[in-house]
């Protein structure tokens, strides 16, 4: 599965997600480990035991937070769409999804399901580039007209 940012004619898989954000997150997360155990291991002697792992679990959990925010993306293979936001993913059927949104102003791109709900597909927003949003929110919308009507 490669990451495509401008995946035009590109078959499927297709893969998009905000390089800037993993590019920063991904390496900040790891750094935040290194500098609290770090910081764990010469603090001063008065600190206790637990102050120390207390100081490691803390740089963990900042890490944690960095690698859920880096987490999301959105994959579109034969079958439909694998959507996974910050916390939970989702699979989607191509017949479900029945409209792809990204109006001026919004943070990511909206997908109008079929049950009448809406989904965020956090992976393709304007923050990691408007132009390259732009691209794959049109590219994923002709893959969901193409595939959603072959399959109703």
């Amino acid at each position: 599965m490669a990451t495509v940012d401008n995946p035009v004619t590109a078959g499927l898989p297709v893969t998009w997600a905000p390089r800037r954000n993993r590019a920063v997150l991904l390496p900040l997360s790891g750094a935040l480990v290194v500098l609290f155990a770090v910081l764990a291991a010469v603090l001063p002697p008065n600190w206790h035991l637990n102050d120390r792992i207390m100081m490691v679990v803390s740089g963990l959990l900042f890490a944690g937070v960095g690698l859920m925010l880096a987490r999301p993306r959105v994959t579109a293979d034969q079958d439909g769409l694998t959507v996974v936001n910050f916390v939970r993913s989702r699979r989607l059927a191509w017949a479900e999804v029945v409209r792809v949104n990204l109006r001026a102003g919004d943070p990511w791109v909206i997908l109008d399901l079929a049950d009448g709900t809406t989904l965020a597909a956090v992976g393709i927003q304007p923050a990691g580039g408007r132009e390259q949003a732009i691209t794959a929110a049109r590219t994923l919308r002709d893959l969901v007209d193409e595939r959603s009507t072959a399959r109703r």
